[in-house]
């Protein structure tokens, strides 16, 4: 086997998108952003996700040098991914060097985690309410999948909303894949959210959803169509694809919801495996009609 030969090979996806090299694209790995975001979960939940709880006295120091680390960390990350904007799009123009516009964002970012985590105590206590197998709000922080990945992305979401690229959807897909929750970093969604279970519920982009919101596993609130440019054929961005779903909703497994233009109404109540791609008025019960299973035992085969 010639080493240097098969090497050779390789060279060239040193100038291809398969490759973040520094001659080329230089983006933050993503193990890198795995860590500062470890390192978000340790400030918004102390003690709770590391190897041992941390003595009441040391909290405040740690809480100051953790934002010490995340501040650099997130800054060089920022600026990696601002310098490949510039670079692949060289037709937007900014008011700052990216390092400066990347510290404007990361102190914003910074600044916005109080709310976040006043948020997050109301889907803590959204959860605890909510599941009769809760024991406690702390089994919610540290064995919910649901909250993880809630938590994840209203971290994602803030990162969006500044526009910055690239970051929040690594954040965002890290949680997909330890809890098989799929969150669009732009979905916006409010207070007292839970996700019950949550395996495969999907929620897109442009998904607006309110307050004290319940879903259970295998919800889908997705896109009905992707319109394309009749230029280029190319998908359009940009569009709202994906429903609306107001305050005090509950949506049971597997119920598929579709559409820019399709609002849950408030108060409303969406059965398991309902498709729907309309709008319903608030304060609505939607539910499929009971199925009739046939059982036959072995004789009667």
């Amino acid at each position: 086997m010639d080493i240097k030969k098969l090497a050779a090979e390789f060279l060239p996806c040193s100038e291809c998108a398969l490759a973040n090299t520094t001659r080329r694209v230089n983006l933050p790995g993503a193990s890198a952003v795995a860590l500062t975001l470890r390192r978000l979960f340790g400030l918004l939940f102390p003690g709770c996700h590391g190897l041992r709880p941390i003595p009441h006295e040391k909290c405040h120091a740690q809480v100051e040098r953790s934002l010490e680390r995340i501040a650099k960390e997130l800054t060089e990350q920022v600026e990696q991914v601002f310098l490949y904007q510039c670079a692949e799009h060289p037709e937007l123009t900014f008011d700052a060097d990216c390092r400066t516009r990347a510290e404007e964002v990361v102190g914003k970012f910074l600044n916005e985690l109080s709310h976040v985590r006043t948020m997050l105590q109301e889907d803590i206590s959204a959860g605890y309410e909510g599941d009769p197998a809760a024991m406690s709000k702390m089994e919610v922080v540290m064995a919910y999948p649901g909250l993880h990945a809630i938590a994840v992305h209203r971290l994602a979401h803030v990162l969006y909303s500044l526009k910055v690229p690239i970051l929040p959807r690594i954040m965002s897909e890290l949680a997909h894949s330890r809890t098989g929750i799929d969150i669009h970093p732009g979905a916006t969604i409010g207070e007292r959210f839970f996700i019950d279970h949550g395996t495969g519920v999907v929620i897109g982009e442009t998904t607006v959803i309110g307050r004290n919101v319940k879903l259970y596993q295998g919800v889908t609130l997705g896109a009905l169509s992707f319109p394309k440019d009749d230029a280029t054929g190319m998908l359009m961005k940009g569009h709202k694809r994906h429903p609306n779903v107001e305050d005090n909703v509950v949506i049971y497994a597997g119920a598929t919801i579709l559409g820019g233009d399709t609002t849950i109404g408030h108060d409303s109540e969406i059965g398991g495996n309902v498709w729907l791609m309309d709008s319903i008025p608030p304060f609505s019960r939607v539910y499929n009609q009971t199925p009739s299973p046939r059982v036959r035992t072995r004789r009667d085969t």
